[in-house]
């Protein structure tokens, strides 16, 4: 399936900065969008249904007030709702998320047909994470716009699948947009995605480093001064796999070599918040991230690697003579 009509004329890269927890806020998201790239973030950022309301309402002032000053219609902008019975602001998230209209709505732990119901109804679009193809094809019969295929080596919860089997075996059964997740930091990295099959690239470690992100700044730094011997795959965090900063363990009094399984979270905000604030997620594409940066030059500068990297692909099919039997 080609990109959505929805973001026809706004892109500069088919880019989506995932919705980070405790990372992703109104700053990055607007920054990410003028920069031509889909900004996101996590419904539960926000303490409150009121305070969600209100950043959705920022967001949207802010990217109007940027396509009235610059006359460029800014890429739709997304937000992730965690669809499971333990969100207990699930229901008040959702009709908040409606009432405004989201462009985007990503969904995970969970495809609830209602919520892509609700989103068709006024034109939005919904994405769907999944680790793995039993996954991946209910939320296919659930009418998703979009399958997120979370690869190896992605930050947060990451599957152990290689993307090339993800990407492959998904299109085998689903039309939609395919948008790959896992170790991309550059333009380059989102020109292969696009070559192996996938509509969108889906990244999250390269815009911690910002300046626009929440994260803290030893996380940033320790984003920038780590590579993937440092990332660490493990259920013993929050009781589900996924990839953490070795020196976050450290630093937070666990020993990486001997780590016991913890209770998985509650997926509130509190819950979420006590596993995540000092041990912080990363991907394995930490190694190619060397500085932080604001989020409108890290978007010029992966629009400008993605655009080489295309049209240097496309120099050498010119170049390539077809032997002949």
């Amino acid at each position: 399936m080609p990109i959505p009509s929805q973001f026809a004329g706004t892109l500069s890269a088919p880019i989506i900065a995932a919705p980070m927890f405790l990372v992703s806020g109104p700053d990055l998201v607007v920054e990410t969008c003028k920069g031509g790239m889909v900004g996101t973030f996590p419904a539960l950022n926000q303490r409150t249904n009121e305070g969600y309301d209100a950043w959705l309402s920022e967001i949207q002032q802010r990217l109007d007030a940027h396509q009235s000053a610059t006359g460029r219609k800014p890429p739709p902008f997304g937000v992730n709702l965690v669809v499971h019975k333990t969100n207990s602001r699930l229901q008040a998230d959702i009709a908040t998320t409606i009432r405004h209209k989201v462009p985007l709505i990503i969904t995970s732990l969970g495809a609830a047909r209602e919520v892509v119901e609700a989103a068709h109804s006024y034109g939005g679009l919904v994405f769907h994470d999944v680790i793995n193809m039993k996954h991946a094809r209910k939320a296919a019969e659930a009418g998703v716009d979009g399958l997120i295929a979370v690869a190896a080596g992605a930050g947060g919860h990451a599957g152990s699948l290689s993307p090339f089997a993800m990407v492959s075996e998904i299109r085998q059964f689903f039309s939609g947009t395919i948008i790959l997740s896992g170790v991309m930091s550059h333009g380059s990295d989102v020109a292969a995605a696009r070559a192996m099959g996938a509509d969108f690239a889906y990244m999250g470690t390269r815009f911690i480093a910002t300046h626009e992100a929440m994260a803290q700044d030893g996380f940033k730094q320790m984003i920038v001064e780590t590579d993937s011997s440092d990332i660490i795959y493990t259920p013993a965090i929050s009781g589900v796999n996924a990839n953490f900063l070795r020196p976050s363990i450290v630093a937070a009094g666990r020993d990486p070599n001997d780590l016991s399984v913890g209770a998985h979270s509650s997926l509130s905000l509190e819950g979420e918040a006590k596993v995540w604030k000092d041990i912080w997620s990363a991907g394995q594409g930490v190694g190619g991230i060397h500085d932080v940066l604001s989020t409108a030059d890290l978007c010029a500068r992966l629009t400008a690697e993605y655009r080489a990297a295309i049209a240097k692909a496309a120099a050498e099919l010119n170049q390539t003579t077809v032997p002949t039997a």
